[in-house]
């Protein structure tokens, strides 16, 4: 391995040539606490930065192995180191001058969510750390300025990962607060299922976000509390005594008029589904982690998927046990969802009238009197929803403002009021008594066998070369495809979809073959990203920084939108 003066001496021979001789400085480069990898050199300085990577052995880092002994506190440490070292990396990019991207410096940035990033291990078996980040390799035009990288290199670099990366300089409270609170939320996470609950909501949580597009908590908003019935007290190994509101599971209707905080609700417990940090105001909203929000999506991508538990006898005879479409209305995607989630795995349905197809949801006793079942294709969700808790254990949260029907099947009533929720079961229970429930007699309920295999195609098939592009959070872009995403609600960073269009695209080389499911292709992604982590999706010398891992519920629903991905 080169030593770091071998590094000064070969920037200082480049000065002042053309900028690919930076090329020339690519490898391994030893400092007095970690080692300078320099991966990918940018090909000008316009271009997008170059890659480089730091790794500090398990024994100058320091860190106890107690707060990396298990998957969730790895987790963790990584996204608290990867936050103090993104705020030292901060004060000093762009400090080196030059031209286009020359001098910055760049890591993930962190939101709210504790997520798994490609930007930063852990090593389990020793605490070894690597980090990987991005540097605009200084210029003054086209022509290299080594003595600005050599700023960055040697000043820089070295008090950004004395500051951040060695434990002897971490306030050992912080570090130990980290650990607790993972193991806290952990503990909440087995609790739900000890106790047959869909989420706990602490009392005190802080739901609100200060704006639509900050996700940070409201400033002077109501603070979470429970109704009495429906109190929880948790014994947390680190916290102590907790109480809050325990959702228990079966079908929980959220009702209210407009403004008082139901949304607000089911959107903090959409993203119960990931760890928060301390601060947050939701680090205590914990909900069963295979979640998933179910919404309308026009003109969304189907491919034979079986959709007759909620759709049958479409005119044409067109097929619904094996339904594709181009161009999916609100009740036909809406009806896929639901069955392409319970392919994922999901246990809990989270569900907005708002974002839902009025006919998919409901059918009311005027309609059914004019318009005879026989003539109706759509079975509504509200004739299903008892079934696939009974039947399959999937519970549903669902917010309603506008149609009492689903009192009858409900079994538990919340109203938000002032962003304050009653237990108000009884009350709606007893008024519904005066309005027919929907029939439902007769209807079988016969899960679909989920056994489609995904044959790639297009852009997917036989394609060494594939460009991957992610437009925010909307959409990925491989080559020519674009994959819809902007209605997966749970997706909380773009770096999720990055590594999205990576998992396709390796799928597509490594995984999809004859005869293998759909299930099957995550279950060997999840297996292979448990074993060896996001850094085995790179094909390259390198694997991009700017990686999280998605769930298994977002890898099935970014599968099931690709248009260039036929299931059979």
């Amino acid at each position: 391995m080169n030593t770091s003066q071998q590094l000064r001496t070969a920037l200082l021979n480049i000065n002042h040539k053309s900028y690919p001789a930076y090329k020339s400085v690519a490898g391994s480069y030893r400092f007095d606490t970690y080692v300078l990898g320099i991966d990918h050199v940018q090909g000008d300085p316009f271009a997008s930065p170059s890659k480089v990577h730091l790794a500090v052995d398990g024994k100058t880092a320091g860190f106890p192995g107690h707060l990396f002994d298990t998957t969730p506190k790895r987790i963790a440490l990584q996204d608290y180191l990867t936050r103090r070292l993104g705020r030292e990396l901060h004060r000093v990019s762009g400090k080196a001058g030059g031209s286009g991207k020359s001098g910055l410096i760049f890591i993930s940035q962190c939101g709210q969510e504790i997520l798994e990033r490609s930007c930063c291990e852990i090593d389990p078996a020793d605490g070894s750390l690597l980090f990987r980040l991005e540097i605009g390799f200084p210029a003054n035009g086209r022509t290299i300025n080594s003595p600005e990288l050599i700023k960055i290199l040697f000043d820089f670099l070295p008090v950004c990962v004395t500051k951040s990366l060695l434990c002897k300089n971490l306030p050992m409270a912080e570090l130990l607060a980290v650990e607790a609170l993972c193991e806290d939320q952990q503990f909440i996470r087995r609790e739900l299922k000890r106790l047959s609950l869909s989420a706990f909501v602490a009392n005190g949580a802080i739901l609100p976000r200060m704006s639509g597009v900050s996700q940070l908590p409201m400033k002077n908003a109501v603070a979470f509390e429970s109704p009495k019935s429906m109190e929880v007290t948790l014994n947390l190994p680190h916290h102590g005594p907790l109480t809050g509101m325990g959702i228990q599971n079966g079908i929980t209707l959220i009702v209210g008029g407009g403004f008082h905080g139901k949304s607000t609700l089911l959107n903090a417990l959409e993203m119960g589904v990931y760890d928060h940090i301390a601060g947050d105001g939701r680090e205590y909203v914990i909900t069963d982690d295979t979640a998933f929000k179910l919404r309308a999506e026009d003109s969304r991508y189907i491919s034979n998927t079986d959709i007759s538990l909620f759709i049958r006898n479409l005119p044409g005879k067109k097929d619904t046990v094996s339904f594709s479409t181009q161009d999916a209305s609100g009740s036909t995607s809406q009806a896929a969802n639901v069955i392409e989630s319970m392919e994922s795995g999901s246990s809990l349905f989270l569900i907005d009238e708002d974002t839902s197809a009025t006919n998919f949801m409901i059918r009311d006793q005027l309609m059914q009197s004019v318009i005879s079942d026989k003539e109706e294709p759509i079975t509504p969700f509200i004739s299903r929803v008892r079934a696939l808790y009974e039947k399959s254990g999937i519970s549903s949260i669902i917010v309603a403002g506008s149609s009492g029907a689903y009192f009858h099947v409900a079994d538990k009533v919340i109203q938000m009021k002032d962003y304050v929720p009653y237990d108000i079961t009884e009350r709606a229970k007893e008024a519904a008594k005066d309005f027919p429930s929907l029939h439902t007699e007769g209807l079988t309920y016969q899960v679909p066998a989920f056994n489609r295999c995904p044959i790639a195609s297009g852009n997917l098939k036989d394609n060494d070369r594939m460009k991957m592009k992610v437009l925010g959070k909307d959409s990925i872009q491989i080559n020519r495809t674009t994959v819809d995403l902007r209605y997966l609600e749970q997706l909380s960073d773009t770096e999720q979809l990055s590594a999205l269009a990576y998992l396709l695209t390796y799928s597509a080389k490594h995984y999809f073959r004859k005869g293998r499911t759909l299930t099957q292709v995550v279950d060997l992604l999840e297996q292979q990203l448990e074993a060896k982590g996001l850094a085995s999706l790179a094909d390259s010398s390198y694997l991009p920084s700017n990686l999280a891992r998605p769930r298994r519920q977002e890898i099935f629903a970014c599968f099931d939108r690709c248009r260039d991905l036929v299931f059979q």
